[in-house]
């Protein structure tokens, strides 16, 4: 590819991304938007991305409202600025489409916690269980999962579930253990968590409500039970969102990854949002994983159309099937169109 060289590429699996310098000078907002016309290319976001990137893209939300994007776009390459899971997803929803995530390396801790061939040993243990993966795992483990969720709807997923039936939930024993509480539901639990969301100081959230006796505190379920047991509202990113846009409260602590504050504020500006704050003093509420993404990256991303996701065909026709059976219950629920 011109402008490519050869050493370029064989670094690309070790990097991540292409470490091509970028001219400073260059209006990379400008850029991007020919890039998408040319190309005919979709930038869908999380939440969790720099505010910079969540301004050029086409679609911004949650894991279920990407994934539904992902399933409907006529957009003929489709650039993920969030991580690698989700571009997956994006992938084995629109398996002749092409995939871009601009760092590879854009991982995630929780999918990171099931590998898939312990959750298969696991699994063996439990034949007559129905397997509900939160969507943040890998592709592989799809492959190994009867329905996908999402924060937004796990709740309706599980209680689609006949009662009959024993549940595995995976990979995340935070949301896991609410979803118990939530629908009266005894499931197995796979042990694992997402790094940010257990990072969460529950003295520090103490002592800020103490100093802010009218704040709201809403966190995510992916939190462990300590923080959710005090929370006024727990809810997904989305339902985050929204409920600060509609609720009479003007100060909330914000107890998910901090990214969603951008959108927060420029829902409510002239409402106070507070990062909870975690353990140390390291910004460690932060994802690492989710700021690898830059605007350089995107642009070069999308100009070479590199790094492209890939994967076999088996795991896109194993695995789709989780995802779509998400979609039709959500969409039976009501929560998407």
């Amino acid at each position: 590819m011109t402008g490519i060289s050869q050493e370029m590429m064989d670094q690309l699996p070790l990097r991540g991304y292409l470490d091509i310098e970028v001219d400073p000078t260059l209006d990379l907002v400008t850029e991007i938007q020919k890039l998408k016309k040319e190309k005919n290319a979709i930038i869908l976001a999380h939440y969790y991305q720099e505010s910079e990137i969540q301004d050029v893209a086409d679609y911004i939300g949650d894991s279920l409202g990407l994934s539904q994007q992902a399933a409907i776009t006529d957009a003929e390459m489709i650039v993920f600025a969030g991580v690698h899971f989700m571009a997956e997803t994006a992938k084995m929803l629109s398996p002749h489409k092409k995939v871009i995530l601009p760092d590879l390396k854009a991982g995630c801790s929780l999918a990171d916690s099931c590998p898939p061939h312990l959750f298969r040993q696991f699994k063996e243990k439990y034949p007559d269980h129905v397997v509900v993966s939160y969507i943040n795992c890998t592709a592989e483990l799809k492959t190994l999962t009867d329905i996908c969720c999402t924060s937004t709807n796990a709740v309706a997923i599980i209680e689609s579930i006949p009662k009959d039936k024993n549940i595995i939930f995976a990979p995340d024993k935070n949301l896991g253990a609410y979803l118990q509480k939530k629908t009266g539901r005894d499931m197995v639990l796979w042990n694992g968590a997402c790094m940010v969301h257990e990072i969460f100081s529950n003295e520090k959230i103490t002592k800020l409500l103490e100093r802010h006796p009218d704040a709201v505190l809403i966190a995510h379920p992916e939190c462990e039970s300590h923080i959710l047991d005090k929370a006024h509202f727990i809810g997904s990113t989305s339902g985050l969102l929204n409920y600060t846009a509609n609720s009479d409260a003007n100060t909330f602590i914000v107890a998910t990854e901090p990214g969603i504050i951008y959108q927060m504020q420029l829902r409510s500006p002239d409402k106070t949002f507070i990062p909870a704050p975690p353990e140390n003093n390291c910004a460690c509420n932060e994802c690492p994983y989710m700021k690898l993404n830059t605007m350089e990256k995107l642009y070069t991303a999308m100009k070479y159309e590199l790094p492209e996701v890939i994967l076999p065909k088996w795991v896109i026709d194993q695995g789709v099937a989780s995802i779509d059976r998400m979609l039709e219950i959500s969409k039976n629920a009501g929560l998407i169109k």
